[in-house]
């Protein structure tokens, strides 16, 4: 006997492979893949949690009001027009679902987020990437990549895996240029870290531009990779769309209680990106000490160019530190570094210190 067969276009994915998080015979390893906070969940975040233990028979708030309401509040946005999901992988997902459809066409930057062309081969769409200049994200090249089969045009902003960003005045020149039936998607999954004057998360885009949309994760700067958490900024009509297309109790009971407090406990946020900031740039400067480079980044990661980069993922790994090879991202030659603990960053240097390239 055999088992049913899927749609055809199914066949041709390559699954997502995540950041690895162990290595066989060591019990200390250091975790430098995922990009998750290397502090953690907030206190307040961890308490809230616990305590969801004693209602865990009860189904969750369908709505997520009480976590909708932290997050208008504390970002300044009207709570009707957020949506929350598992993770803001599952609203990609809900947006190429209800978006795009075989033959219809979904474009994203040359080094964008795997998850892009990865979503819309599910839904039978065409993924397109958009060549990137100096691995920043190009304008132009996005707008001339849409043709009248564009639906969605995914940008990572910072981008995932390069660290780079596009400037508020960049972010603005694309929605307007951008046709209206093409839904922009702003993946600002690292938002919270970055400090540069010119930048914008994009929320102030989606007043001015109804086809804009932004994500948010609790992942990264809030440390809750493991609740699958996140949320989306959207024009009232899209919002509507989302909520018609996500299960009705998408989000667990327990990742809305330890969301609500954590995205309220600004001090755990203002401790991460000041954490980051210092040994992101120590770091970066310990590795042009080793003549290696660092791209420049504004996220909590790097990548580092290397004459053999899988040879120095190995040495790494033999030193008991898991990092992010990027040959799946078309950079086979660079390897993402997540900022972690002084001692994760010290052991890094360390270990390269002793590594012949």
């Amino acid at each position: 006997m055999m088992a049913p067969t899927a749609r055809s276009a199914i066949y041709d994915i390559a699954p997502y492979v995540g950041g690895a998080s162990a290595i066989e015979g060591r019990d200390q390893v250091i975790r430098l893949a995922s990009n998750e906070n290397p502090l953690g969940a907030g206190t307040a975040a961890v308490d809230a949690y616990r305590a969801a233990g004693d209602s865990l028979f009860r189904y969750p708030d369908g709505g997520a009001t009480a976590l909708r309401q932290a997050i208008a509040e504390v970002h300044g946005l009207p709570a009707d027009q957020i949506v929350c999901g598992a993770g803001s992988d599952e609203l990609i997902a809900l947006l190429v679902r209800a978006y795009a459809g075989p033959g219809d066409e979904v474009l994203y930057s040359e080094h964008g987020f795997l998850m892009y062309p990865i979503t819309a081969r599910t839904q039978g769409a065409v993924p397109v990437q958009a060549p990137e200049r100096n691995l920043r994200s190009d304008v132009d090249a996005l707008l001339a990549a849409v043709t009248p089969r564009t639906r969605l045009l995914f940008l990572a902003n910072p981008n995932n895996p390069t660290g780079s960003y596009l400037s508020r005045d960049e972010l603005e020149a694309l929605a307007r240029e951008l046709p209206d039936e093409v839904l922009l998607v702003i993946d600002a999954a690292y938002a919270e870290y970055v400090e540069a004057a010119d930048y914008s998360d994009g929320n102030e885009l989606v007043d001015r531009h109804p086809n804009v949309v932004v994500t948010r994760t609790f992942s990264k700067i809030y440390g809750l990779a493991a609740l699958r958490l996140g949320w989306a900024y959207a024009a009232p009509e899209v919002i509507d769309i989302l909520n018609r297309v996500r299960g009705p109790f998408n989000v667990s009971a327990a990742a809305q209680i330890a969301g609500e407090a954590a995205v309220r406990d600004r001090e755990h946020v203002a401790r991460s990106i000041a954490h980051n900031s210092r040994w992101r740039t120590w770091f970066t400067e310990q590795l042009a000490r080793l003549n290696l480079r660092a791209e420049p980044s504004v996220a909590n990661f790097v990548i580092v160019r290397f004459a053999d980069a899988a040879g120095a993922a190995e040495h790494l790994k033999q030193n008991g530190i898991l990092v992010r090879q990027m040959a799946a991202y078309g950079l086979p030659d660079h390897l993402r570094i997540t900022i972690g603990t002084e001692d994760d960053m010290r052991a890094v240097i360390d270990a390269l210190s002793n590594y012949e390239q």
